[in-house]
């Protein structure tokens, strides 16, 4: 009876809790993962298990005369599976359990590491060698029962896995802000691991694999194409102060008209087109400031992703709720790094490390708010071409409902994989049915609305 396991205070059947970085969020972790359990466990919770079955319970010790089931033989193996599954799951929740008794979801690194090597018999050995590097260069002191489930249920991608090995090797156990002796180019990503990552663990594996191959590659490229459009038409119509003002502004090709709204290229390619300098100085400064450390830590497709998807709800919301306007910059895209940016941060604030961050809250909300002012003010100013207005500033409104949803999904979940995100596929269902809602609209409703739409350009 000495090697039997404690009885825990307290087993709760409920799903994993998982804390936040500093364990002042806690939030519930649902998980169908397999933890697998030795084959010691197996006997000693076999045992206990008989032992504590009632003798004069019926079904206490099944009947050597009983007639053979009729159950297939597929149904009985799914059937034992399952079983196996969800007590596996309880046992392994319930050994991390006993060394927290206060379910806080935290165990200390010594803890979690003697109870790997006491009850890890069993575990994959490259699993139980990432698991082991967690507990040895986690400077926090401290392991979360989520980084434990993540790791083991594959939803961390190879690359993070590898990091974390790496790091084994390489880095020390303190943390990044107490490193001395860099280069300028490692502060520079240790700045940007600090500026968009919330949790010390993703901040030191970003850290220590990044290569900048491939550079941030989209935004700067985009912002080159954007700033070359501008000083063509700007050349062309000799203006560049108020651009829009010009009586062959809309003459243009790429801007989105609403008479021409079968083209459907316009409902992407107006990002090229501004309405002056004003314009396109703070869209530039914005995407520069926020879409480039945005990229270095999550990637040209993920970032391109929310920058062109903000782009296209930009327009379809414009065809939507401002029918007769065209539209013109990429403010939509802007607006969708931006406050998926923010929404991070406020939804992180206690594990965001960034210096002055309030201060630098309220600097962005500023100049948003007085870029959206000017958009809102130049609809609402005479046009210079009537009876067709000035753009639409709608699009800035659609590039937030992309960012607060789409946005935040994608920036909370650095280096894993969005498909086992319940929310993403939520969001991505909610962002397609509008799409072919506006697609349906632009079809049948001018014609049913009998709108007067201003002439073509």
């Amino acid at each position: 009876m000495g090697d039997r396991l404690p009885e825990p205070t307290r087993v709760n059947p409920s799903p994993a809790v998982a804390a936040s970085s500093d364990a002042e969020a806690i939030e519930v972790l649902e998980t169908e993962d397999v933890l697998p359990m030795s084959t010691e466990d197996n006997h000693r919770v076999g045992r206990n298990q008989s032992s504590s079955t009632p003798t004069c319970c019926p079904m206490a010790r099944p009947s050597t005369h009983q007639a053979p089931t009729e159950q297939p033989l597929l149904s009985r193996t799914q059937c034992d599976t399952s079983r196996g599954q969800k007590h596996t799951r309880k046992h392994w929740k319930t050994l991390f359990d006993q060394f927290d008794p206060e379910n806080t979801g935290y165990i200390s690194t010594e803890k979690f590491r003697n109870l790997l090597q006491s009850h890890g018999s069993e575990l994959d050995p490259h699993k139980l060698e990432v698991l082991l590097a967690l507990a040895d260069n986690n400077s926090d002191g401290k392991i979360c029962y989520q980084d434990f489930v993540n790791l083991m249920s594959n939803k961390r991608s190879n690359s993070f896995r590898q990091a974390i090995l790496q790091g084994n090797r390489r880095l020390c156990s303190k943390a990044l802000l107490e490193e001395t002796g860099l280069s300028l180019s490692q502060r520079l990503i240790r700045h940007v691991a600090y500026e968009t990552l919330p949790r010390e663990i993703d901040r030191k594996w970003y850290y220590d694999s990044y290569t900048c191959c491939p550079p941030p590659w989209f935004m700067i490229a985009i912002t080159i194409v954007e700033v070359a459009f501008f000083l063509y038409n700007g050349v062309v119509l000799d203006r560049f102060v108020l651009q829009v003002t010009h009586p062959l502004y809309l003459k243009n090709s790429l801007l989105y008209h609403p008479q021409l709204r079968a083209q459907a290229w316009r409902y992407l390619t107006y990002i090229f087109m501004h309405a002056g300098i004003e314009h396109l100085g703070l869209n530039v400064v914005l995407q520069l400031l926020v879409g480039v450390p945005l990229e270095m830590v999550h990637g040209a497709a993920r970032i391109g992703f929310v920058y062109i998807a903000g782009v296209v709800a930009g327009s379809l919301a414009v065809s939507v709720a401002d029918m007769t306007a065209p539209v013109v910059g990429s403010s939509g895209g802007v607006y969708a790094l931006i406050s998926a940016h923010l929404a991070n941060i406020v939804m992180n604030w206690s594990g965001m490390k960034c210096q002055f961050k309030l201060l630098r809250m309220a600097l962005a909300l500023i100049c948003m708010s007085f870029e959206f002012g000017r958009a809102v003010w130049l609809r609402f100013y005479p046009s210079a071409y009537p009876p067709c207005p000035h753009p639409s500033f709608v699009a800035h409104l659609g590039g937030v409902a992309v960012g607060i949803t789409l946005g935040v999904v994608i920036l909370r979940n650095y280096e894993q994989r969005l498909q086992d995100q319940s929310l993403w596929w939520i969001f991505v269902s909610m962002y397609m049915v509008f799409v072919l809602f506006a697609i349906f609209w632009n079809i049948f409703a001018y014609s049913l609305l009998d709108l007067k739409l201003p002439p073509p350009p």
